[in-house]
């Protein structure tokens, strides 16, 4: 599924694995909905590998595991409810935030969404700091968080509402619950590893195609925890074409 990265594993830009992305759309026909499936699939298999180190541990809160999946809009918050559905899917008991309404969702992230809500799961909406607030339980009773906020595409500064949510998963972090990032952590500039005022801690981050140059600084890696490169289907050879480097087939 995936592999930690290490001093040699190829690093990517934003705008390289936006291209990759591009390519493997444009140039091979692979649909951005499937590349989505793939990267959620990948991450869902991570959190149950944290899921059974938990229960390995005898740590689970309640009688059964539960995953809280923050979902923010973008092709991150898509993937959290890829995530979510796969997890459901295993017989996890999972909870979806919300921190952009489902309504207001477009694109493959949109589908993604409707396809959860269609099987009966109707995401919790934590749009502004007092549903977090409201809503602060769920987090208390998580053994995962999943963050799917935010993402690479994540520059300047984090908004109010959504520093309400990174506080709140934070605390819970902090009170024993597993954090496991999507891609990057949300509130971290994937480029430069500059936070954006605040950021998820992260015991484990699954990034798609390649590392991300944040993810390979010392201020980046407090945030990520353990970084793992998980597949979304793409094939090497566009990372190579992307980065400029032609394969001799060795």
């Amino acid at each position: 599924m995936a592999e930690e990265p290490g001093q040699s594993q190829i690093v990517l830009t934003r705008q390289q694995v936006r291209e990759v992305d591009r390519l493997a759309i444009e140039q091979l026909g692979i649909p951005g909905v499937v590349l989505m499936e793939n990267a959620g699939r990948s991450a869902a298999t991570a959190v149950m590998q944290v899921l059974a180190g938990i229960e390995d541990r005898d740590r689970f809160k309640a009688d059964q595991p539960c995953v809280v999946v923050l979902c923010g809009g973008g092709n991150n918050g898509g993937d959290g409810y890829v995530i979510a559905r796969h997890l459901l899917n295993w017989g996890v008991a999972v909870t979806v935030l919300a921190a952009k309404h489902p309504d207001a969702l477009g694109g493959d992230a949109a589908i993604n969404c409707e396809i959860l809500r269609n099987m009966g799961h109707e995401p919790v909406l934590i749009t502004d700091a007092h549903a977090v607030a409201v809503e602060s339980h769920r987090f208390a009773e998580a053994d995962v968080i999943v963050d799917a906020l935010l993402g690479t595409g994540f520059s300047g500064e984090v908004g109010d509402d959504l520093a309400a949510v990174i506080g709140a998963c934070n605390r819970a972090a902090e009170d024993g619950a597993s954090v496991v990032a999507v891609d990057v952590p949300s509130g971290l500039d994937c480029d430069t590893g500059r936070t954006g005022g605040t950021a998820v801690i992260a015991d484990l981050t699954v990034t798609f195609v390649a590392a991300k140059p944040a993810l390979t600084t010392a201020d980046g890696q407090a945030y990520a925890g353990q970084v793992v490169v998980a597949d979304i289907g793409a094939p090497p050879q566009l990372v190579q074409q992307v980065l400029g480097v032609t394969s001799t087939g060795n």
